[in-house]
Order: C-alpha cells, then sequence, then structure tokens
C-alpha cells in the first residue's frame, strides 16, 4: 500500500481490536455452548465488517473520504493479486481433485510404503498432497480416514497417527506456493514465491526429517498388516508435479497455475472423469471456494488502509521501537505478532492478512530481508495453527477418530510443529538460512524491494 505519514494514533486500532474480539470471542462462546468447530462458525467477512462500521463511527471525514480510503485499501495492487491466485489455486485444487488426482496420490504413497512404516509415511503423503495442493485441511480430510484405518488395522498408536497427519499437512500448508498462507505471506511483504521457499524449505526440511525419524522409531506397528491393495495413475499425479516444478524454476505463478488447471483438465477428459461442461464448472468451484478468503483479504484490506491512514499503525511501531534492539530482536517480534494473532483468530492466513502491513514496515525499519519476513510470518502461523487445539486442523483429524482421542492428546505428538518452531527461533540467532539471500533489499537507500 502507498506509504502515508501519520501522526501516532493508537484509538485507531480500535476497529481492528474489535474486530479480532468478535472473532475470539464467538469462538470460545460457541465453543463453551458445544458447538462443533467453534471458532469457524462466524464468517470473517461478517467479522470483519463490524470493524469497518466502528471504524466509520470513529474515523474522522466524511463519508464519502472514509469510503474512498476503504476502497483504495481494498483495491490495492497486492490484494488484487493475491485475490486473484487465490481464486486460481481454488480452481487447481478442484479440477485436480475432481479428476482423480487426490486419490491417486494418496494410494502411490501407500503402494510405495512398507506397512510397518505407515506411520511416517502417513506423515510424507500429507507433506506432498499438502505442498501440491496447496491445503492443509483439504489435506487431513483426503487422508485422514485412511489413516484411521490403518491405524486400527496394524494396532498402530492413533494419537501419534493423527499428529503425524497434520505434521505433514502442515508442513506442506508452510512451504506450497499455492497455499493461501504463502500467498497472502509473500503478497504482504512483496516478494516471490521462489525466494520465499527457498528460505523456508532450509528451516522445514531439518525439522521434518527428524520428525520422519522419530516416526520410524516410535510409531512401529504391533502386528504388521497388509496395507490393502490401493489402485492409481502415476499419469493423475503428474499435474501437481508439473505445479511444483514449474513455480520452483521460476515460471509467473498466474502461467504455473493455469496451466495446471488446463493440464488437470485434458486429463481428467482424457480419462472420462471430466466433461467439457464439468471441467468449467469444477473451476467455478474452485472459486466458490476461495469466496471467503477472497472477500476477506479485500474488507480486511480496507480496514487496515483506513487505520493505517489514521495513524494506528505508526502507534504500533512507535511502541515496538522502544523494544526492539536490532534485527534479531525484529525478528523475534515479528514470530511473535503472527504467532499471537493466529492464536487469537484461529486461522493462518487471517493472522497473516493481519499482521503482514505490521511486519512489513517493522523490516524496513530494521532491515530485515522481506524474505526472511514472509518465511517468519508463514512458519510461526503453522506452527501455531497446527498446534491449538480449537483449529481446524485438530479439530478434523480428531473428528475421524470417532471420540477415541481428543485434541489435547495430540498435542505433545506434534514434533513437527515443534522443531519446526525450534529451527526458525535458532534460524533468528544463527541465521543459516540466510546464507541464500545475497543481498538484503532494505540496504538499498530506496527501501524498495529489488527486482527479481
Amino acid at each position: 500500500m502507498d506509504e502515508i505519514k501519520v501522526e501516532s494514533n493508537g484509538k485507531a486500532l480500535i476497529p481492528f481490536i474489535i474486530f479480532v474480539a468478535i472473532y475470539l470471542a464467538s469462538g470460545i462462546i460457541l465453543q463453551s455452548q458445544g458447538v462443533e468447530m467453534a471458532f469457524y462458525q462466524l464468517p470473517g467477512p461478517v467479522a470483519v465488517m463490524i470493524g469497518i462500521i466502528i471504524a466509520f463511527i470513529m474515523f474522522k471525514g466524511s463519508i464519502d473520504e472514509k469510503f474512498n480510503t476503504l476502497v483504495k485499501g481494498c483495491g490495492d495492487e497486492n490484494i488484487i493479486i493475491m485475490c486473484i491466485i487465490y481464486l486460481l489455486a481454488g480452481a487447481f485444487s478442484s479440477v485436480s481433485q475432481a479428476m482423480g488426482g487426490v486419490d491417486s496420490t494418496v494410494n502411490l504413497g501407500l503402494k510405495l510404503i512398507p506397512a510397518k512404516y505407515v506411520t511416517a509415511g502417513i506423515f510424507i503423503i500429507a507433506g506432498f498432497i499438502s505442498t501440491s495442493t496447496g491445503t492443509s485441511v483439504g489435506t487431513i480430510v483426503a487422508v485422514g480416514p485412511i489413516a484411521v484405518g490403518l491405524a486400527e488395522k496394524a494396532g498402530l498408536n492413533l494419537p501419534l497417527v493423527i499428529a503425524a497427519l497434520i505434521g505433514g499437512a502442515m508442513f506442506g500448508d508452510n512451504l506450497s506456493i499455492i497455499s493461501d498462507t504463502t500467498i497472502a505471506a509473500t503478497r504482504t511483504q512483496d516478494v516471490e514465491m521462489k525466494d520465499k521457499f527457498r528460505l523456508n524449505i532450509i528451516i522445514a526440511l531439518p525439522a521434518a526429517i527428524i520428525t520422519i525419524i522419530l516416526l520410524l522409531i516410535f510409531g512401529q506397528p504391533t502386528t504388521i498388516s497388509t496395507v490393502g491393495d490401493y489402485s492409481f495413475n502415476i499419469i493423475k499425479v503428474l499435474p501437481y508435479l508439473f505445479v511444483l516444478i514449474a513455480a520452483l524454476v521460476g515460471v509467473n505463478v498466474f502461467v504455473v497455475l493455469t496451466g495446471g488447471i488446463v493440464f488437470s483438465g485434458i486429463i481428467g477428459i482424457v480419462y472420462g472423469e471430466l466433461g467439457i461442461l464439468t471441467f468449467a464448472q469444477e473451476i467455478f468451484n474452485g472459486f466458490e471456494g476461495m469466496f471467503d478468503i477472497f472477500l476477506l483479504s479485500m474488507l480486511t484490506g480496507g480496514l487496515a488502509f483506513m487505520v493505517i491512514k489514521e495513524g494506528g499503525l505508526q502507534w504500533i511501531l512507535d511502541k515496538i521501537q522502544g523494544r526492539i534492539k536490532g534485527r534479531k530482536s525484529a525478528e523475534v517480534g515479528i514470530a511473535a505478532l503472527i504467532s499471537l494473532i493466529d492464536a487469537a483468530t484461529a486461522n493462518n492466513t487471517v493472522a497473516i492478512i493481519i499482521s503482514g502491513s505490521i511486519a512489513k514496515e517493522i523490516s524496513k525499519e530494521y532491515k530485515v530481508d522481506p524474505r526472511r519476513t514472509a518465511s517468519l510470518l508463514d512458519s510461526f502461523s503453522c506452527v501455531m495453527q497446527g498446534m491449538i487445539p480449537y483449529g481446524a486442523q485438530l479439530l478434523i483429524a480428531v473428528s475421524f477418530t470417532k471420540g477415541l482421542v481428543n485434541p489435547i492428546e495430540i498435542i505433545p505428538l506434534l514434533w513437527y510443529q515443534q522443531l519446526l518452531a525450534l529451527a526458525a527461533i535458532i534460524s533468528i540467532f544463527i541465521p543459516f538460512a540466510d546464507g541464500i539471500i545475497k543481498r538484503n533489499p532494505w540496504d538499498f537507500q530506496n527501501n524498495k524491494v529489488m527486482e527479481k
């Protein structure tokens, strides 16, 4: 968004605080009443609309002036780009699933992994699917029933299997170039997805490898049984590989996702899973599936711009400035900020959207590389989201056990999330991941992100 010089004004944060408070309070109240998925009952766009109404009442200026500010924020270039990517990512995921891509990928993994290593295998399969599809929740929904069935049949530790499933799903959610968290983190910081991936993988991969080793040791079944006859079609896995490889070599994300949609559609038509009309319908279904986050991103962008113009962001920066002494403490501050907001909203994408502009200003002030900031935002949001007992990931995964396991039992076994947090914290004080960054864009006098 355009930089605005304004006076510090803590009261300007009230609309944002009300938005988050309503979001959090509704979840707490509904959960106390025993409502399933309590933190996801109040639609985010409705909650942010309440904050916008409060901003219109509180902030100075005419209605027309405030409306123009809201629209300018909603129509910010990065917000619109982010929203279009959301739509394309949703369409790719929908079309690929409809043509049988997810089923083939799961079955391929189960076919290749020996039964005695199935707990670690669940982590690997979930990680690949989540990285390919960009959704941790979708991965858990797809793999969860199979994971529970295998655990019961092979005499596996059921809570550990569920923890492995969630860990793998969060691994992919953090790294996927079509994940809404990656899209939000990179667009709010004005960086390329491939650069954020390169930083993230150096932190996430060691955590994943150690997790797999632990699962191989402690996830052995009490009895060895056959995994089952899972059929797959390797052709249906190819669109995921295409999207991953094309994105990592630097192909424009719009080209990557559009190509993935067409690739999946052609495969679906050739194999009779889709027709021309159903192909088009699945694309639109993918668009519809992203409507909530699309609308929330636009409205939050508008509210954020109103708050920035009124001096709310400047107030936060003034308060933080006295506590931050340099680049390392700035990174700690960014990590703490995103973790707290995710705990409050129980949604890692929402947390990144809310904290993105603040994190960008902190990184600019203390010369934290924006690619590093995007990596921190995504990593710590996925750590928190994958561990809170009221988050969608834990609640959905546990629901497949039909009451045999509760979220609190899972938390101590979420080894990947714990190791990712540890690796990310270590990377702040021992910047081993920064070796791939050749130049820090904020080291330039113009304080703008260098062209890639």
